[in-house]
């Protein structure tokens, strides 16, 4: 590899006539809306962020505004785009800056990491683009593209892998243009040096990339050790009563914690053993029951497959357990669904 100067060169030139410039969250220096096209992007496509990112900066369009909303509208907003611990971890950071920091973002890359959901890399971002920093980012894309250009082996995520790319990133750090360069990076993984099918031919270092050169692409980054994916299966009862579904809050922690999800009973109980749940729980006698297609969806660490249970009852109770709430149909396109919950109820006639 050249020294550091010329890679840096090399991808701010190439970002400056090829790379993005018209994301919606470009051309701001607000730590605010920095700080939250971070977060969406994490794990998630730039094409899918950009709708999102406009629903909610037109609902929370500031960071008091977002403090001051209960969680649950933010939740909802953050409805379907998934990995829900972030839009919890949203709100509660925005709620600490507003109490221990005056409702403005601190400068320093280590105290923006503090704050609840925001690592090293985020934090860092926010600090280059917001304040001028001079810190490296390390977050998928970046990995990608210095693990293949400067030839590291090793998954990524491993603490000896991830300390020397932390190592790496810093030493090629230019003196200036540094918002520039990080933006590079991100641009060069998202469109270039991409996980499948990068295109070379059009990358700025193609000829000092030792991937390339030992004709490794397709190898690097090293993935991660395979394990078996574990599979689990839930029932997800719909129990409906004129033209209401009920509903349950999830607990803060696990999957779509914090989300209003439909009542669930584990594995595959027979139609006796749901009726005697639903009875002896909720209070609801059970006047049918059918069942609706089986369907996977697969989270970042295992599968749930997933059995729904149409259920008609007699009528409403007086009153219900605290977290579960009957929600009229016309209501559900507002309320703080998981993706899956949401494709169950439209799939309802």
């Amino acid at each position: 590899m050249r020294e550091g100067t010329d890679f840096a060169r090399r991808l701010i030139d190439w970002q400056r006539r090829h790379g993005r410039h018209d994301l919606p969250w470009q051309h701001t220096t607000d730590p605010y809306r920095v700080w939250l096209s971070e977060i969406m992007l994490q794990q998630t496509q730039v094409a899918t962020v950009v709708g999102y990112y406009a629903r909610f900066l037109d609902r929370f369009p500031d960071l008091a505004s977002l403090a001051a909303a209960p969680v649950e509208d933010v939740m909802a907003l953050w409805s379907g785009l998934g990995y829900y611990a972030r839009a919890r971890n949203l709100h509660a950071c925005a709620r600490a800056l507003m109490e221990r920091h005056g409702g403005a973002f601190p400068r320093d890359p280590a105290a923006i990491a503090a704050l609840p959901g925001i690592g090293r890399s985020t934090a860092n971002a926010i600090a280059v683009f917001c304040f001028g920093a001079r810190a490296p980012i390390l977050d998928g894309n970046v990995k990608r593209l210095l693990c293949r250009s400067l030839g590291i082996e090793g998954f990524p995520g491993a603490p000896a892998v991830e300390s020397r790319l932390w190592r790496d990133a810093a030493a090629l750090l230019p003196a200036a243009d540094v918002a520039a360069y990080i933006q590079a990076q991100m641009d060069m993984g998202a469109t270039v040096c991409t996980r499948t099918r990068p295109r070379c031919d059009a990358c700025p270092l193609a000829d000092i990339c030792v991937a390339r050169r030992e004709d490794r692409v397709a190898a690097l980054p090293t993935p991660r050790p395979r394990k078996a994916v574990p599979e689990r299966r839930a029932t997800l009862l719909v129990l409906r009563a004129a033209d209401r579904v009920l509903l349950e809050e999830r607990p803060p922690a696990g999957i779509w914690g914090g989300l209003l999800s439909l009542p669930e009973l584990p594995d595959e109980p027979d139609e006796t053993a749901v009726a005697a749940y639903c009875e002896q729980r909720l209070g609801l006698r059970l006047v049918t029951v059918a069942p609706a297609p089986t369907f996977c969806h697969t989270f970042s660490h295992f599968r749930l497959h997933i059995r729904p249970l149409l259920c008609a009852v007699e009528a409403l109770p007086q009153a219900m357990e605290p977290g579960l709430r009957w929600v009229e149909r016309k209501d559900l396109a507002r309320a703080a669904l998981p993706a899956p919950v949401r494709k169950i109820l439209s799939a309802i006639p």
